[in-house]
């Protein structure tokens, strides 16, 4: 009757055995999940994200950013390899978490994922609406008008607003698109996210090697810039911080987990799709973000919508026209404009499967787990997280977004870091495909360099999250805990129990 009871694995992969028709379709590989990771994670943080964090935080030590958060994502994809194989159900943290810490820790991540996925999903829609901007202006003659391109002033964050701006509608657009094509299905929406990673990914290729040959190494120097006075403006607490803001960028890999439902093998393909695309996004951002800090005085980056494409003709105006870098900035804009679209897809594919497994634990409302019959998709729960991301995008700043992401989503991987210890110890004896090396002291270490990220990011973003958290503990007190599957299975227990003693 514990706030903290659990679900035993076996008890949760019998639920989802049970569920038949009512179930979602296992119809993905280990392609398709690496791809979807590699979606996930490649967009907002390199082509927005990591210009500003350079800008305000790290100068060219963006690059030591770069590794401190990899590191991070790296122990965290290792934690989250062992449960994706051990317990392959859709849910992720929240699944993985109501398995070891019980319900009450289940719910607080699953509310804390809302952080991750549907204002992750919001984040990236107003970088692609930057995007999409910068590229019709530059090379269509298109001209947005200013007060349909931006955020209007919010309680979130006033500094810096445009005073005329009335809401971010490219942002909606993308959001009601990505929005459709995610309620039609999970194979239509991985099939789409591959396409868009290719060409992505060629993209980052072409900005790494065209790049790397007009780097001016000067602009890398000094390359951690002297501490202001204040933490995390730049010098060594400006790493920390700036690790904990684009740790933004790594976000993804976990969004792999979610899909464990709809993957064919789920025991050994969840962990190639995790730690596979986790290798190859790490790699790729210490690269780019050593040649964009090469390419232009990090202050130049400062308030910018594309930082990357600001860099480039940052270069280009240097060279005196170089041919290779207008392209280079053309196809940033395309690149980006393509994979910021399949970050979205991936994200906002993730949320509605949160709900769906916390609705099949009664922790939320009966809809929230209803599978369209032709679909086979939580269709309503995609509608309304669309709905939510599209408010969000079209109202909120960027760096409010991206900050109350990170911080979210770094908490979550803490608990389910905690997790691997708590069920190492409680269940020795469970099969486990794969399993994360030198337990405790991995996942030990997991948590406090997440903490440690976490600890760096401003205050008003932890302020963000308590009152987050408050309203979810309204939410599970007010229905959650009256209604939990969990709580009625044991009270119809010691209902019997009590029968029989009588």
């Amino acid at each position: 009757m514990s706030i903290f009871a659990t679900k035993s694995i076996e008890q949760i992969k019998a639920e989802a055995a049970a569920s038949g028709e009512h179930s979602l379709k296992r119809v993905l590989g280990p392609l398709n999940l690496v791809t979807l990771g590699i979606g996930a994670i490649i967009g907002t943080g390199i082509f927005v994200l990591t210009g500003q964090a350079a800008a305000q935080y790290t100068g060219p030590a963006i690059v030591l950013s770069m590794v401190l958060a990899g590191f991070a994502s790296a122990l965290a994809g290792l934690c989250y390899s062992e449960f994706a194989a051990t317990v392959p159900i859709a849910g992720s943290a929240y699944t993985y978490g109501y398995a070891t810490l019980g319900e009450f820790i289940a719910w607080v991540i699953g509310w804390d994922l809302i952080l991750e996925y549907a204002l992750g999903a919001a984040t990236v829609a107003v970088g692609w609406s930057g995007h999409l901007t910068s590229f019709l202006h530059d090379f269509l003659g298109i001209s947005i008008p200013p007060a349909f391109a931006a955020a209007p002033c919010t309680l979130i964050n006033t500094a810096g607003c445009s005073p005329d701006a009335i809401i971010n509608l490219p942002a909606v657009l993308i959001t009601a698109a990505v929005t459709v094509l995610i309620v039609i299905g999970i194979k239509e929406s991985a099939n789409v996210n591959t396409a868009i990673v290719l060409v992505k990914v060629a993209v980052v290729v072409i900005v790494i090697l065209g790049g790397a040959a007009y780097i001016n190494t000067a602009n890398w120097h000094p390359f951690i810039p002297e501490n202001t006075g204040r933490f995390g403006e730049y010098g060594w607490s400006g790493v920390l911080r700036g690790a904990g803001v684009i740790f933004f960028a790594y976000i993804g890999f976990d969004a792999v987990s979610v899909a464990a439902q709809e993957a064919k093998n789920p025991q050994k393909d969840m962990p190639i799709g995790i730690l596979g695309s986790l290798v190859v996004c790490t790699i790729f951002y210490i690269l780019v973000s050593g040649v964009m800090v090469g390419l232009v005085p990090y202050k130049q980056m400062l308030g910018q919508a594309a930082p990357m494409v600001v860099a480039i003709r940052a270069a280009e105006a240097a060279s005196g026209g170089s041919s290779l870098l207008h392209m280079m900035t053309m196809l940033v804009e395309l690149g980006a404009i393509a994979g910021l679209s399949s970050v979205m897809v991936v994200m906002m594919m993730a949320q509605p499967r949160i709900f769906y497994s916390m609705a099949n634990d009664g922790l939320l409302p009966p809809f929230a787990k209803k599978i369209h019959p032709r679909f086979r998709t939580p269709h309503i729960t995609s509608i309304i997280t669309g709905v939510a991301v599209a408010l969000a995008a079209g109202f909120t700043p960027i760096g409010a977004l991206g900050e109350l992401v990170s911080i979210g989503t770094l908490l979550a991987f803490v608990i389910v870091s905690i997790g691997v210890i708590f069920l190492r110890y409680q269940r020795p004896e469970l099969e486990r495909p794969f399993k994360t090396p030198l337990v405790p002291f991995v996942p030990a270490l997991s948590a406090l360099v997440s903490f440690a990220l976490m600890a760096g990011l401003p205050g008003e973003t932890w302020l963000r999250l308590v009152v987050w958290m408050a309203i979810g503990f309204v939410i599970y007190f007010g229905y959650g805990y009256s209604h939990s599957e969990v709580r009625r299975r044991d009270t119809a227990l010691e209902a019997a129990g009590g029968t029989r003693r009588r």
